[in-house]
């Protein structure tokens, strides 16, 4: 195909807001899957992705579509997530575009991470058509969403095409606003071949297939290319494209976007954002990607220790998949050997876990989740500390220093107390409020990442009945009066149920942890003392009651004082027995309260 006739094109969106229905529109409308292969969600192949509704991973497809002019055009379309923890997906798929689809919600309007990914799309110069999507609804208003895109996002509303994705309405407008507005493809003057690697994945028959745009020369089976990053050069074996499933082709041409399989073995050889070029005549490196860092921690543990190494591998195999995720090995007396793994939110988090459960057959467990605070000791020595058992005790400690997020909440008029009350519950400040427009707002303030975790996206939610929206980044440490939590049983610290919170919220933490550690721990032949201390101070206590057995059964009458002194034996035993024995904590009393 001549490189005037191609495009390349995302489409972005915040969630929900209707991108993988409409790409579902486009391939049906272009012929690229018949009727009867129809079905929702075709570019989410995770079962994952169906079932949650939501795209996890960017996936590409190339379309072709004979416009009005009668051309007959090459389309390239990557459709990313929504969601705020993968926009790191969103800037890689976007590397790989000169122009974007902007889908806005009728009945919504722009939201917080609408402006974000507008943002992201903004930076690398692309070329932004709006759609505004879901004009069937009955509470769809048109007009307020062309008054947002120009308002907030200082774009053209006459430019954008009114459709609805569900019942087919306006598809072929936005077709034939791609050919005609986003621009095509234009080499660059390197001496040989230029690919961008944007995405990776394992599979099992071929090895480790590589997504890449061609930004310059051509790209074939049985030629050799050299990855610059690791300085590696390998054969390609196969070269194709996606209809949404993979299929081969002869070559990949300057301007396109497909795959290619070379012998590549291990994950690790290949780098999200690496340039492929001719080893004989190579080319310099085209711009990658911002290293990707990750802001929360847990432990991942296999339930039986022998899947330590199907573990390992299953973990290599999804990083490969995945650039944001991270793992080292690391041990714990409790649950044995596993990884401290990093991700970039609680939905990412979740997502690998789901995963490994599904795609590996893994039964893990995983701990509390927590970000990486910075520590200064008083001998002067600096720490980074992902995990509580590494925090030093707290008269060692000078200064801890916590992560913050600036977070830009999107919420109607009549939510901003509330939202605000949120936001100073989670130990938040709201720097300013903006007027969108007569009926929204946005507040943009700064809140610890620890206290956004766990339920503050729900909580958002639920208390602005579904209209409110959130997008975050990181904004640097702050200082705080951050303490470690233990939980003691029977006076043994466990270090798996440990964590690191604020001083003020340590009592509530620990007595949640201790009442969920009540209903789990199983009763001994003697009471068990549960307790949450900060330092040498308790916080909080529970007691597991012991299992009595009826010693004075065998008592048939006869004196009071002979049921007092089997009492009184019993008495002693038991007392006996606590001194010595150990409360053997089961594996699913740690898979629940973790869960919790």
């Amino acid at each position: 195909m001549e490189i005037e006739r191609i495009r390349n094109f995302s489409i972005i969106a915040h969630i929900d807001h209707g991108k993988t229905t409409l790409s579902d529109r486009l391939l049906h409308r272009t012929g690229t899957i018949s009727e009867r292969d129809m079905e929702n969600q075709l570019l989410d192949s995770m079962d994952l992705e169906k079932e949650r509704g939501i795209t996890i991973k960017a996936h590409p497809v190339t379309m072709y579509y004979k416009a009005k002019d009668g051309k007959r055009y090459e389309l390239n379309l990557i459709d990313t997530p929504g969601h705020v923890d993968f926009s790191y997906e969103v800037s890689r798929s976007l590397s790989a575009c000169e122009g974007a689809l902007l889908i806005v919600d009728a009945a919504q309007g722009v939201e917080a991470q609408t402006v974000a990914n507008v943002n992201l799309a903004m930076n690398q110069n692309l070329t932004i058509i709006p759609v505004i999507n879901k004009i069937d609804l009955p509470h769809a208003d048109v007009d307020r969403a062309k008054q947002q895109l120009e308002e907030i996002l200082a774009i053209p509303a006459d430019d954008a095409v009114l459709a609805s994705a569900k019942e087919g309405i306006g598809t072929e407008d936005v077709l034939e606003a791609i050919v005609r507005l986003v621009p095509h493809p234009v080499a660059t003057d390197a001496p040989s071949l230029q690919a961008l690697v944007f995405d990776s994945y394992f599979d099992t028959y071929r090895g480790v297939v590589t997504m890449v745009r061609v930004f310059n020369g051509r790209l074939k089976a049985g030629m050799n290319i050299k990855m610059l990053h690791s300085n590696k050069t390998v054969e390609v074996k196969e070269v194709g494209s996606f209809n949404p499933k993979p299929y081969k082709r002869d070559a990949l041409e300057t301007g396109e976007t497909g795959y290619l399989s070379a012998n590549i073995k291990t994950p690790s050889d290949v780098k999200i954002g690496d340039t492929l070029t001719d080893p004989r005549n190579p080319s310099g490196p085209l711009p990658g990607f911002k290293e990707i860092k990750p802001m929360v921690f847990s432990g991942i543990y296999p339930i039986n220790s022998a899947d330590y190494e199907h573990l390992k591998a299953s973990l290599a195999k999804l990083q490969l998949n995945d650039s944001a995720f991270f793992f080292q090995a690391e041990s714990s007396v409790a649950l044995g050997f596993g990884f401290r793994c990093g991700f970039l939110g609680l939905l990412h988090l979740e997502i690998i876990q789901e995963r490994l459960r599904r795609e590996f057959n893994m039964d893990i467990i995983a701990t509390y989740p927590s970000v990486v605070y910075k520590v200064v000791t008083t001998s002067g020595e600096k720490m980074d500390i992902d995990n509580p058992v590494y925090l030093p005790e707290q008269n060692f400690i000078t200064t801890i220093s916590e992560p913050m997020v600036k977070a830009y909440l999107m919420c109607p008029n009549e939510y901003i107390g509330d939202l605000m009350n949120l936001a100073g519950e989670k130990r938040g400040i709201i720097q300013e409020t903006e007027t969108l427009d007569s009926g929204r707002v946005i507040l943009i303030g700064r809140i610890p990442l620890n206290e956004i975790l766990i339920d503050f996206h729900d909580r958002i939610k639920s208390i602005t009945r579904g209209y409110g929206s959130l997008d975050y980044e990181y904004d640097g440490y702050e200082p705080a009066k951050m303490v470690k939590l233990d939980m003691l049983v029977n006076g043994d610290p466990v270090d798996a149920f440990s964590l690191i919170t604020h001083r003020d919220k340590a009592e509530q933490r620990g007595r949640a942890l201790a009442s969920k550690l009540k209903e789990v721990i199983p009763p001994q032949q003697y009471k068990v003392a549960i307790q949450a201390a900060v330092g040498g101070k308790v916080v909080a206590r529970e007691t597991v009651n012991a299992l009595r057995k009826d010693v004075t059964a065998k008592c048939y009458g006869g004196d009071i004082t002979r049921k007092r002194k089997l009492l009184e034996k019993q008495k002693a035993g038991k007392k006996r027995m606590k001194s010595v024995g150990s409360v053997n904590i089961p594996q699913q009393a740690f898979i629940e309260v973790l869960k919790a």
